[in-house]
């Protein structure tokens, strides 16, 4: 006669992983490949144009407008915290706070672009470098302004009350797009401002 054993069920239950975060790492996995292709390019292309100007001639570090957009990521991440320890006040002001970051940053690559196509004479038609860096650094800075009106509007909903820490898995998982961001501005910075020059 053959004994059944039977099993007690597990006390640790697996839950499929929260919808929102599979969904925003398919995204990054695949705006990965698009920055890729683009920094390929870029790097390709590096020293090519038949004419001037050329990046050493008119790039400068953007040490400070990088420190502004890296920093960004320290307060989003103590933004996350606040709302998890339900300090709403707090996270107001961190989530803010990177959002003004996320802005700074902004303006310091409009006054770039501002004086690259006004005194140097740099336009995406100029030659292979303009093309290559207006389409990569753009690609960026366009990344950089839809995460900005997302965090804006995730802002909006908190100063209005609508935003809960029952949230939380939605605020981190736009927090990876934003560290994302920041991630692919330290490929860019070192392959056009340092690489590239």
């Amino acid at each position: 006669m053959s004994t059944v054993s039977i099993q007690a069920p597990s006390t640790t239950d697996w839950h499929l992983p929260y919808k929102g975060r599979v969904g925003m790492f398919t995204l990054i996995f695949a705006e990965t490949a698009v920055f890729t292709i683009f920094v390929v390019a870029y790097i390709y292309y590096i020293g090519r144009s038949l004419s001037g100007p050329t990046p050493r001639e008119v790039l400068e570090l953007p040490i400070l407008n990088t420190v502004f957009l890296l920093s960004s990521s320290l307060t989003i991440v103590m933004a996350e915290r606040a709302l998890v320890r339900r300090a709403m006040g707090a996270f107001n002001t961190w989530w803010g706070l990177t959002i003004l970051l996320g802005l700074i940053f902004l303006l310091g690559t409009a006054r770039e672009w501002h004086k690259l196509i006004t005194v140097d004479g740099l336009t995406i038609s100029t030659n292979l470098f303009g093309t290559t860096y207006y389409s990569l650094v753009g690609l960026h800075a366009t990344h950089v302004v839809v995460g900005l009106i997302m965090l804006l509007i995730v802002l909006i909903f908190s100063v209005s009350g609508s935003l809960h820490p029952k949230h939380t898995d939605r605020v981190e998982t736009l927090a990876l797009y934003w560290h994302f961001v920041d991630a692919v501005w330290v490929v860019v910075f070192t392959v056009v401002y340092v690489v590239g020059r």
